[in-house]
């Protein structure tokens, strides 16, 4: 899952919303730095990326995309994930998209100041650009594909990755959707 799932999934609550969205860019000794509650969402966001690294259908999709992206294969099906997500998006959330990005934005920006510089900025691009929606296209998610290109070490493992997803789009989205509510239903039993 990509930010805009971690948002979702924390959006009952703007500190577990800050810490899914911080919780890949800092070091443990900063998250100990971070109130209690953000602290909770960093711990947050890791359950669910052990939740959905080690599910047998993320695996799955993953080994379908290794041939032609090798490493990167688990980050197109994170960012995949977060397309099927806005593809799917009334039937997890009452809220339009538009407004939910909107909100987080402004939970985010409100909390800018606990986050590293770097940070900062990359969530000063995030609102510009407007992350969030962006997933919700073909070509918004080729964007996305196109900037990671600049700062891996094998951009030409990314080639494609559009196409590579599309062309496994009914089988992703069973994948997708199966993870995703299994993924909730396990929250639900979970203490931050």
């Amino acid at each position: 899952m990509n930010f805009l799932a971690h948002l979702f999934l924390s959006a009952h609550d703007p500190a577990l919303q800050v810490g899914n969205f911080v919780a890949d860019f800092v070091p443990n000794s900063w998250v100990a730095t971070l109130p209690p509650a953000i602290q909770r969402g960093v711990a947050m966001h890791r359950f669910i990326d052990h939740f959905t690294d080690t599910h047998p259908l993320v695996r799955r999709a993953t080994r379908t995309l290794h041939a032609r992206h090798h490493k990167y294969a688990p980050v197109l099906i994170d960012v995949y994930f977060d397309f099927l997500l806005s593809q799917n998006w009334t039937r997890f959330s009452e809220v339009p998209l538009a407004v939910f990005a909107a909100k987080v934005y402004e939970v985010l920006h409100h909390h800018r100041a606990l986050m590293p510089p770097d940070l900062q900025h990359r969530l000063d691009l995030m609102i510009s650009d407007n992350w969030l929606h962006k997933y919700s296209s073909f070509s918004g998610m080729q964007q996305v594909f196109e900037r990671m290109q600049s700062y891996v070490s094998r951009p030409e493992w990314l080639e494609g990755a559009t196409d590579s997803l599309i062309e496994q789009r009914v089988e992703l989205e069973k994948y997708f959707l199966a993870v995703f509510e299994e993924l909730q239903q396990k929250l639900r039993t979970q203490t931050f």
